[in-house]
Order: structure tokens, then C-alpha cells, then sequence
């Protein structure tokens, strides 16, 4: 399957992140290249670096941005040691915007042997780098124990039904091992009342969320590498993060709310004590969401929240 992601509320990135034509920007999670195609058209200059950890990703954009070769640098590697990597290995220290897209590309989701969707069948597996050698979805619903699956979907997927979820897995793999996604799609369903199953548009969503968020560790340092890029940004630079759930969403609010805070102390303390200063402005204080057109021609774009901060 060609490899294929429509890129989330484009123009609004874009405009988010207000391109210096000399700039170094940073996209952090390239996909199919499609905003790192507008950032290069805008670079007279300058240089953006692009990051994945999926090899199938690195592949597709580095077709897709062929003709800006000049001015990228694609490198496959988690968004999460960017910064480590533009310092050490490309010698930046600092830069005028990042973007990080933290949702699943189109492929993933489309390409059944990826194991991502509940709609398309497939090996479990939900790796985002299918080179690493960590534990598949597979692995989990077939030997974790009860305990552990109810806190993966209770945590990570805030399923209010992980509980017969869970027993019901447990059940089912006694009798023969769970191996693809339509098999897991329908325990998750028999488990579930149907009213939900019926009403809820993808039942079994909050599960195969958790087992991907769990399995490629995403919420994992997501706050330290934030505030890792927003150091790194120049003065007037900016950041620009598109999430789609409220888990990773809550992480992003709440760091950039801490770093555009200037005082933490206490109420209380007539005078600030705590030395903290702002390092960035929120330049929307309430997330940018697609509008009605793009979400009815992109269905995938209905839970995205665009956040976007400049330095001070």
C-alpha cells in the first residue's frame, strides 16, 4: 500500500509557526511530508530538519521532498532525542520553530499488517518502528495478566469498560491465541453492552488506542522533550503541536502553561520567591480545532487541537 497522510489543519500550522524564509525549523514527526513541504517552500536560506521513527515514513518523504533536498535533512530516529540529535550529531543549538504531529498517519492506520486499525484486519503488532524490539499488541491481549490489562486500558485508553474487556481477552485466549485485530475488534465488542457498541463510532477505539500508546511509549517524555524544543527556540520562534486525544493533549497544555507562567509561588506570598520566569507566550489560549470543511473531508481530523507558543 502507497503511503499516503493527509496533513491536520496545514494552513493553520503554517501559519502558526510564522516562517522566518533564514530559519532552522524542526519537524519532529515528518509522516508523508506533507507540512514539511510547506515549511521548505517557505525557506530561502534556511534549513529545516525532519524526524521519524518510521521507516516507511522516512521512505515516502524523502520522495515527497525531493526537489528540497538542498535545504532538509531527513533522519530516522524518535522525535523524542531530536533535540539531543540536532545538538550532537548537526551541531544546532538553536532554532526558530518545531512541529511535532502526534497522530497515527493515514498509512499506519490503512496498512492492515500494521495492526493499528480495528477496520482494516491484520497481524497484532502497533509498532510504530517495526525495527525495534518491543513488545507487539499481540504480546499483550495473549500473556499479560488481568491487573495489567485493565490498567493499560484504564490509562491509557480511559475505557470505562476495561474491566469486561479485559476478562473477556483472558477468556478467549485460553481457547485459542488472539491473533489479529478483526479477532480482537470482536471480543472487545462482545464485552461491551451493545447500546455502546452501537452508539459509540468505533467501539473498540479506546482499546486499540491504549495498546499503541502503551506499546510505542508516546506519552513517555513527551513533557521533557517540549521543554527540550522550547529552550532551544529563538527569541520570537515558535512551537506548534497537534494532538488528538485528551491524555497527550493534557501533557501539552499543562507544560505550556507552566513555561508561560511567570511567578509559581503560592497566592498567598505577597512577593514571588520562586525565581520562575516565562520563557514563552501562549499565542492561543484555547486549542485551534479543523474547521467544519476540513472535517468533513477528513474524518481523522475531528479530535485534533493545535497549540502554539512563541519564545519571549
Amino acid at each position: 500500500m502507497e503511503f499516503k497522510h493527509i496533513p491536520i489543519m496545514l494552513n493553520e500550522v503554517i501559519e502558526g509557526l510564522d516562517i522566518k524564509p533564514n530559519g532552522i525549523y524542526v519537524d519532529c514527526t515528518v509522516g508523508g511530508g506533507g507540512h514539511s513541504s510547506e515549511i521548505a517552500k517557505r525557506l530561502k536560506g534556511g534549513h529545516l530538519y525532519c524526524f521519524d521513527r518510521d521507516e516507511d515514513a522516512i521512505k515516502k518523504s524523502s520522495q515527497v521532498l525531493e526537489k528540497f533536498k538542498e535545504k532538509i535533512t531527513l533522519h530516522k530516529s524518535n522525535y523524542k532525542e531530536a533535540p539531543t540529535i540536532l545538538k550532537e550529531e548537526y551541531g544546532v543549538e538553536k532554532i526558530d520553530g518545531f512541529l511535532i504531529d502526534l497522530g497515527v498517519s493515514s498509512y499506519q492506520i490503512d496498512e492492515g499488517e500494521r495492526g493499528f486499525s480495528f477496520v482494516n484486519n491484520g497481524p497484532l503488532d502497533m509498532r510504530m518502528d517495526r525495527n525495534e524490539d518491543v513488545v507487539t499488541a499481540k504480546e499483550i491481549v495473549n500473556t499479560f495478566s488481568y491487573q495489567e490489562l485493565v490498567r493499560i486500558f484504564q490509562v491509557y485508553g480511559e475505557e470505562e469498560f476495561a474491566r469486561k474487556i479485559a476478562s473477556n481477552i483472558v477468556e478467549k485466549r485460553q481457547k485459542k491465541e488472539i491473533e489479529t485485530t478483526f479477532e480482537l475488534r470482536d471480543i472487545i465488542e462482545e464485552a461491551l453492552p451493545k447500546k455502546v457498541v452501537y452508539s459509540r463510532g468505533g467501539a473498540s477505539k479506546k482499546v486499540f488506542q491504549a495498546l499503541r500508546i502503551y506499546i510505542n511509549e508516546e506519552l513517555d517524555g513527551l513533557d521533557k522533550v517540549l521543554k527540550e524544543l522550547v529552550d532551544m527556540l529563538s527569541p520570537a520562534g515558535r512551537g506548534t503541536v497537534l494532538t488528538f486525544h485528551s491524555l497527550e493533549d493534557r501533557i501539552v497544555k499543562n507544560l505550556f502553561k507552566l513555561e508561560s507562567t511567570e511567578c509559581l509561588c503560592p497566592p498567598r506570598i505577597p512577593k514571588c520567591i520562586c525565581g520562575h520566569k516565562a520563557s514563552i507566550k501562549l499565542v492561543n489560549r484555547k486549542p485551534i480545532i479543523a474547521s467544519e470543511d476540513e472535517q468533513k473531508i477528513n474524518s481523522r481530523s475531528t479530535c485534533a487541537k493545535l497549540r502554539v507558543v512563541e519564545k519571549i
